[in-house]
């Protein structure tokens, strides 16, 4: 079947002497024929509201999951905060999450009337460092908020052993990690609760916002069922203040075509990780992700470099008709709200902080050619000896 495309590069025209090459966007989503046929037969067929697409889509989902249950939400924001709320966090309570991610992570503990509590991240990796985390568990930490960043998992083995040690609850963020793994075990199943975003711009989508709760504790799951509709017992009694946050039945119906592809997606990505990997070793000024540890498996949501002249060679990729971005810029505890509230200012993470000055993330995803990995890679290697 023919794929549709949807690219999520920049339209203006490219100032490069080279015009005839077409630009590598950074990702690019895919809705082909047969995501398109579901849409079309759960608009004809379904309530357009909690169809029965929803709930084959829960079902599924936790079966790859690896867990009995999955609550679907209407966004990964939402997830987690209905996890969080569902597990009884919320005021009086704190979180702790790494400052190095999308800031949607710590707002949704804010959401829950919680206080996010930030611990900085490994000084070798992406992730939050277990031993930081250890440093700042007090009588309040009620949860261990970790994200697999990148599509790469977090040490969950230590976080565990903390969480368990002092009592807390673990909640796996794995918004950037459809089907990553460590010993077998897949992201979201490791912890109390795990949380999935559908964006557009994740591994496998729904084509719009959408999210997903996964945990083995019925009760979790049924609290959490009860919150993203309302706060309903049943159709008009109300057992808690809920939320208006289902998913649309179209969405779960694209959804569903789409997680019988991920992993095949996810096997792409990895390659094509490895074939950058390979065309960039021995490149000097930069600094590959780190490889996965000891029995994880990462999914490569994106694939980041770290260079010191990042902006510069982000410029040099963009003129060169190659879309980069950084994620993320600005991490949480410096944006706005977060000085504002806490009072946080530079130099209070300090390896969160240089990451957000180093890191830029090259174009992956499934359908992306080999030759056009190579040639990201060879303008990278031109830039480092002055050519490009």
């Amino acid at each position: 079947m023919v794929s549709q495309q949807i690219s999520t590069a920049p339209t203006a025209a490219l100032e490069h002497p080279i015009r005839s090459r077409p630009k590598i966007p950074l990702m690019r989503p895919i809705i082909d024929d047969e995501m398109i046929q579901a849409a079309v037969e759960a608009l004809r067929n379904e309530r357009l509201v909690m169809g029965e697409s929803v709930f084959k889509f829960e079902e599924e989902f936790a079966r790859y999951c690896g867990t009995r249950h999955a609550v679907s939400t209407g966004s990964g924001t939402a997830a987690v905060q209905i996890a969080l709320q569902a597990l009884g966090i919320g005021p009086g309570d704190s979180v702790i999450t790494t400052p190095f991610t999308f800031i949607a992570s710590s707002n949704a503990v804010i959401h829950a009337g919680a206080r996010p509590e930030f611990a900085d991240v490994e000084k070798t990796g992406f992730n939050i460092d277990p031993a930081e985390v250890e440093k700042k568990i007090g009588k309040e930490t009620k949860a261990i908020l970790p994200v697999h960043l990148y599509g790469q998992p977090a040490r969950m083995k230590e976080l565990r052993d903390l969480a368990s040690d002092h009592g807390t609850r673990l909640v796996e963020d794995a918004c950037q990690a459809h089907g990553s793994e460590i010993s077998g075990k897949r992201a979201g199943s490791m912890g109390d609760v795990g949380c999935f975003s559908f964006y557009t711009s994740k591994n496998m989508t729904v084509a719009g916002d959408g999210g997903m709760i996964v945990t083995d504790d019925s009760a979790i799951a049924d609290i959490a069922k009860s919150i993203r509709d309302c706060g309903r017992a049943s159709k008009y009694t109300m057992s808690r203040i809920g939320y208006t946050s289902r998913l649309n039945t179209v969405n779960a119906a694209i959804g569903r075509v789409q997680l019988r592809k991920l992993d095949q997606w996810n096997l792409v990505r990895r390659r094509l990780a490895s074939r950058y990997r390979k065309g960039l070793q021995d490149v000097g000024g930069i600094t590959l992700p780190p490889e996965d540890n000891p029995g994880a498996k990462s999914v490569y949501h994106l694939f980041v470099i770290r260079s010191k002249n990042r902006d510069e060679l982000a410029k040099k990729l963009e003129a060169n008709g190659v879309e980069t971005a950084v994620h993320y810029p600005i991490p949480s505890h410096l944006q706005t709200p977060y000085r504002r509230i806490y009072g946080y200012t530079e130099g209070t993470f300090p390896v969160s902080e240089r990451l957000a000055g180093e890191v830029l993330s090259l174009p992956i995803y499934s359908e992306m050619a080999d030759e056009d990995v190579d040639r990201v890679c060879q303008l990278i290697r031109d830039s480092s000896t002055g050519q490009a």
